[in-house]
């Protein structure tokens, strides 16, 4: 696992999938909330001023809430479009289906889906602040598939700010599981702020644990992350991080 501490995060993530997509990469994993949104913008920059296509490429995002629909501004389907794919030249856009009344099928489609089109080029991923990654919470199966989850509390209540209460944040969501997400070849997790150094330093420098699922990413063969300094305020080996990164050979 690598660790990037940088003061622009976004920079090294947007040359993380600029470089997968002109290396040829035809499928993306985009992550919601507000984790990746400065990767967003940076990748839109690029693609206006500086040619970066996304032509020939697919995406499939992590989850979607149950219950909402795709034109509700909160719906991920429709975040996404948003905040980035309606601003740049990718082609289909995946997303579960949160308006089933079989979310147990529509979690099998995805995760069949996914497979079919995939493997993932890249997987973007924020992370919670109780570790999880998508919607998997603590105590989620570290090889589990896409499926119905219930959001904890703290989940719901981080969420919050983006309804009008608490109580319109729904329940429950379709994410793919940590196994789907561990098929994707490159995971690539982005964190700033000191609101997110424990869950780091959980998930970096903690055992291999359901209790932190992000902690998946040290069993990932190819996994990426990129932190500001706040948000690695709580790694006991930053200095080093910081070194072998300076000193990564070309």
């Amino acid at each position: 696992m690598e660790i990037v501490i940088v003061d622009h995060p976004e920079q090294v993530m947007a040359d993380i999938i600029a470089n997968a997509v002109r290396g040829g990469a035809s499928v993306l994993g985009l992550a919601t909330g507000s984790s990746p949104l400065r990767t967003y913008t940076e990748l839109i920059r690029r693609h206006r001023e500086e040619g970066l296509s996304f032509a020939g490429v697919d995406a499939v995002l992590l989850d979607e809430y149950v219950g909402l629909p795709t034109t509700h501004p909160e719906s991920y389907a429709r975040f996404i479009r948003d905040k980035f794919t309606d601003h740049v030249d990718i082609g289909e856009v995946n997303s579960p289906d949160g308006m089933t009344d079989d979310s147990i099928a529509a979690a099998d489609a995805y995760d069949d889906l996914i497979k079919g089109i995939g493997p993932v080029d890249v997987q973007i991923l924020g992370i919670g602040s109780n570790g999880h990654i998508g919607f998997n919470e603590p105590s989620s199966s570290l090889t589990s598939r896409t499926r119905i989850k219930t959001l904890t509390a703290e989940t719901r209540n981080d969420n919050a700010r983006f309804f009008d209460s608490f109580d319109e944040v729904p329940q429950h969501v379709i994410t793919q599981g940590l196994g789907t997400i561990c098929d994707a070849k490159h995971l690539a997790l982005v964190a700033t702020g000191e609101g997110k150094a424990d869950a780091i330093a959980r998930a970096v420098e903690g055992p291999l644990s359901a209790s932190c699922p992000a902690s998946i990413l040290q069993w990932h063969p190819r996994a990426t992350v990129v932190i500001d300094n706040a948000a690695a305020s709580k790694l006991k080996d930053a200095e080093y991080y910081k070194y072998v990164y300076a000193n990564k050979p070309r």
